[in-house]
């Protein structure tokens, strides 16, 4: 293999190469952890060589070099993994190349920089641009090697010391036209980063020179000789804690700031700052205000943000001046009605004892948010208790036709006085929504056993159309693992059955995928779904050792028959059928034993009313007026598995022609 061996040029101390061999030794990082462990590998017998040649030229002696990189292709294939990286030393002093996991051919070289003590920031920052040109991973991990190595690199000795090197740095990264703002981001974070791993990273004389000339480099950004944004800008300022004695000092060392009549640093910021409000440019002038402790521009300042929609702007700006600017920006939010972002600033700032009321209102508006996604139990929680508050989540229930909420709530907190009000609404809401006998559904078979499943499987295979649904305990908590399909139901309109895969799946696998792919997999089977994609992939999720989920044939998603959006199942069924489906029982917990025959109803109905909105499709041409021609036939779809590969090739026989989907359609 053929790495650097460390020898250096006698004028630049930049590292040349030699071929030398060694054996190869894998150097490990974790971006997440920033650990280092040693691995190694033999190369392999054959090996190719990949060459990068790169020419550098160095301002402080005019010497014209030429850099020479020469990775084999055992570098390039092969390597550990860790944390969605793979790498490998290519280079005595660890310089590195990173192989994406999804591209084996993707690299990113990143240099020695071995001693940087007669390295010019001109040298080192062309050397940067080098390895991020040749590398061919996607840009973040690019950013992220690279940061990772010029953190590391500053403590190889840059002169006069790593603070004013990467501020001299950020001078000279405007000559690199489109990589410079970029640049400018990664040196200061690497810096940051350099800061916060060393106990002693730098001397009291090379911060003092770096903060001076990051006060000249603000300078030169504001009066525009210096084309950097605002951010990079606030970057410089906080990393080298850029105060006003040191814009005084830059000012007074720059002729053209004092021939505008600028004494002081104060008298210079106080006009840029206003200059940036004028411009509408809040959270600069919000974050230079709060850099150096400066609070003039008076409360029409924050009533300014709010009216221009700055609200990040506007709660930064209340939280450095204080509890009283907070509570007029409360005040401001509740003035709009903007009771969340009200609700969220109180709780974050503890001002519940300065707003009660609008707190109260702004819980029962989280409340209701919550009952319209139907997570009942997140509502109930919020509420710890209040008995107002789980009132009104009991008129919330009765509102959406929960009536078993109702009841549950009422029993668990004795809200006796409320039954009254329920029984007045029951004969109202059971009108309002779509109930099992108004479809004439005679049986809800409820399957968990072989038996039942090879009954149902008999019945089954004996139909022309069935529907077929799903249903999972949802999951609240972001980043969880969702939970498995606990039921599947699959039905006629006069029967349907519900399956309790959990337990099916437990009890007798095999039986259940060669049941499901005797339905699922039938050409003379039309399949009825609604958003049919997501429940099969949840069910591939959920048991992927099934084959009966990987492949189906004579499937009609009823949502691809509608151009126009509806409003889910439910706007459908009331757009078709002229009455809409209750579902506030849809987030329950689908995993408790016994289901409720609440659920057990919401679920028959999922099943059931797909096969009536079919029948109106079929049987009811669309009207030259209608707003969508609906083309069923066209939707029927099939799908096979694309990770199965067959062994041997076969030879096909012409499928006999009530396999074609249309002629199939046409029998339905």
């Amino acid at each position: 293999m053929y790495i650097g061996d460390g020898e250096t040029d006698s004028k630049t101390g930049i590292g040349l190469t030699k071929p030398i061999n060694v054996d190869i030794s894998h150097h490990v990082i974790n971006p997440k952890q920033n650990r280092t462990r040693t691995r190694t590998r033999q190369s392999p017998n054959k090996t190719r060589t990949r060459q990068i040649n790169s020419t550098l030229y160095n301002s402080s002696t005019s010497l014209f070099l030429s850099y020479h990189f020469s990775f084999p292709s055992a570098i390039l294939t092969g390597f550990c993994d860790w944390g969605g990286f793979k790498m490998s030393l290519c280079s005595k002093e660890a310089d590195l190349v990173v192989i994406d996991e999804e591209d084996e051919s993707g690299t990113v070289c990143l240099h020695a920089y071995s001693d940087l003590t007669y390295v010019s920031p001109l040298v080192f920052l062309y050397l940067l641009k080098e390895c991020y040109k040749h590398g061919s991973l996607k840009a973040t991990k690019k950013f992220q090697a690279l940061q990772y190595r010029v953190h590391q690199v500053l403590a190889n000795k840059p002169q006069p010391g790593p603070a004013t090197f990467i501020v001299q740095c950020l001078t000279v990264l405007p000559m690199f036209g489109v990589y410079g703002e970029g640049f400018s981001h990664l040196v200061i974070s690497a810096l940051r980063r350099f800061f916060k791993s060393v106990s002693e990273p730098t001397s009291e004389d090379d911060m003092s020179l770096a903060r001076k000339l990051a006060a000249q480099f603000f300078l030169d950004t504001v009066g525009g000789s210096v084309a950097y944004d605002e951010k990079v800008m606030l970057h410089t300022l906080r990393v080298f804690d850029v105060g006003l004695t040191s814009i005084d000092e830059a000012l007074s060392m720059s002729g053209v700031w004092c021939g505008h009549g600028f004494a002081c640093g104060s008298a210079f910021l106080e006009q840029y700052i206003s200059d940036l409000i004028k411009s509408k440019s809040f959270m600069t002038a919000v974050s230079l205000l709060e850099h150096f402790s400066f609070r003039f521009p008076g409360e029409t300042f924050l009533q300014q943000m709010v009216e221009d929609k700055d609200f990040q702007a506007a709660e930064k700006w209340a939280t450095f001046m204080g509890r009283p600017s907070l509570c007029i920006l409360v005040q401001e939010y509740g003035s709009r009605n903007m009771l969340k972002q009200a609700y969220n600033v109180i709780k974050k700032n503890y001002l519940q004892h300065e707003f009660p009321e609008l707190c109260y209102k702004c819980r029962e508006s989280a409340m209701k948010d919550l009952a319209e996604k139907a997570l009942w139990d997140v509502a109930e929680n919020m509420a710890k208790g209040d008995r107002q508050l789980l009132e009104y989540l009991v008129y919330l229930a009765m509102e959406a036709g929960y009536l078993e909420k109702v009841d549950e709530l009422c029993g668990r907190y004795s809200l006796a006085g409320l039954q009254k009000a329920q029984e007045a609404e029951v004969s109202f809401l059971e009108k309002s929504f779509l109930r099992l006998n108004d479809l004439a559904v005679e049986d809800v078979v409820w399957v968990d056993d072989v038996n039942e499943l090879r009954k149902a499987t008999s019945f089954l295979e004996g139909c022309r159309v069935v529907g077929i649904d799903c249903e999972w305990k949802p999951i609240y908590i972001k980043g969880c693992k969702p939970s498995k399909v606990s039921i599947m139901q699959i039905g006629t309109d006069s029967k349907i059955f519900i399956l309790d895969l959990i337990k099916l799946y437990n009890d007798a696998s095999e039986i259940l995928d060669h049941c499901l792919g005797q339905i699922l997999q039938s050409y003379s089977i039309l399949k009825l779904g609604y958003n049919f994609q997501c429940d099969i992939k949840q069910l591939a999720l959920s048991y992927g050792d099934l084959e009966c989920f990987k492949h189906y044939d004579m499937l009609l998603d009823i949502q691809n028959v509608f151009k126009e959006s509806c409003g889910g199942l439910a706007g459908l069924t009331k757009k078709i059928l002229g009455v809409s489906l209750n579902k506030t029982r849809r987030n329950s917990d689908w995993e408790q034993r016994p289901l409720t025959q609440n659920q057990l109803e919401y679920a028959a109905l999922d099943a059931a009313v797909l096969i009536h909105i079919f029948r109106h499709v079929r049987d009811h041409p669309p009207h030259e007026s209608s707003l969508e021609t609906v083309q069923w036939k066209s939707h029927i779809v099939s799908h096979m598995d694309n990770s199965k590969k067959l062994k041997k090739p076969k030879k096909w026989k012409k499928k006999p022609k009530c396999h074609s989907t249309q002629t199939l359609a046409s029998t339905f």
